[in-house]
């Protein structure tokens, strides 16, 4: 078997997500429809993802990987790219495919996630041409604000205020990077990158620091929840369409397997273990 890298973009205003699930389309489900296609019923196997984007969350940066029979990969490595161009619908593409380290886990290996969300506080709102990945937003947004509020939710902390919890799984998470900027068409755009997230943390995110930026709450609200230990009802989320997985990034081939088993050593553990298990 070869360990195949697959690099995917998607407009996810159409699909219900990633994840397969039986009677919905899904990124997941198209993808891996094609590739048994191409490469026949049964042989691409494990298909991996780096990050589950929810219903009407977009990616240009996506990462997964399969595995695929030696024979089949020597066969269509070449041109499977171009063979699931023609197949794949408009809003689901592969930028790249190629063979990777057995070792290598789209999910586990990974270092960091990055997303942008995009906001739009322009009175008759976004261009009908980034309308399906730009949120409409009714009132003036403040950019020095949002970014104070940004600011005081960098470095590790306990995002519980901010997820949906999972049994057996912690809640603590590193941002390395958070800020917005405003572009020259005056759309603002949120760049968030970390470890890693839980599910709609980043939305959650944004959601606050759009009631700071908007004046309805104070810049260092935000960070003021990071002290909560369940999810706070004060939040609302972001809706999915402003939402982009725009990179994941990796370490040296080497350290695929040493980062698989740190990420899963943290994610299975409780909260209140996990900074532990980080410092020990």
């Amino acid at each position: 078997m070869v360990r195949v890298r697959l690099d995917v973009g998607y407009d996810g205003t159409d699909f219900s997500g990633w994840a397969a699930q039986p009677g919905r389309r899904t990124v997941a489900g198209v993808l891996l429809a094609e590739l048994e296609r191409v490469c026949g019923p049964g042989n691409p196997t494990g298909l991996t993802v780096a990050g589950r984007t929810d219903a009407g969350v977009h990616a240009l940066g996506q990462v997964c990987h399969v595995d695929l029979p030696a024979e089949r990969w020597a066969a269509l490595g070449p041109t499977l790219v171009r063979r699931l161009a023609g197949l794949l619908p408009g809003d689901v593409r592969v930028w790249r495919a190629r063979a990777v380290p057995e070792t290598f886990d789209a999910r586990f290996s990974a270092l960091w996630r990055r997303y942008e969300y995009r906001v739009c506080d322009a009175e008759p709102g976004p261009d009908p041409l980034r309308r399906r990945d730009t949120l409409h937003w009714l009132r003036p947004l403040d950019l020095d604000r949002m970014n104070a509020a940004a600011a005081g939710l960098c470095g590790e902390h306990d995002f519980a205020a901010f997820c949906k919890r999972k049994e057996h799984a912690t809640t603590i998470r590193h941002i390395t990077a958070m800020s917005w900027r405003r572009e020259p068409d005056g759309t603002l755009v949120a760049t968030v990158q970390a470890d890693a997230f839980c599910q709609a943390m980043v939305r959650s995110l944004v959601g606050a620091m759009l009631s700071a930026g908007d004046g309805r709450r104070e810049p260092g609200w935000p960070a003021s929840l990071l002290t909560r230990h369940e999810r706070s009802s004060d939040v609302v989320v972001a809706p999915p369409h402003g939402l982009n997985l725009v990179a994941v990034g990796y370490p040296d081939e080497a350290e695929f397997a040493a980062r698989a088993d740190q990420t899963r050593n943290l994610r299975g553990v409780p909260a209140g273990l996990a900074r532990a298990v980080r410092q020990a």
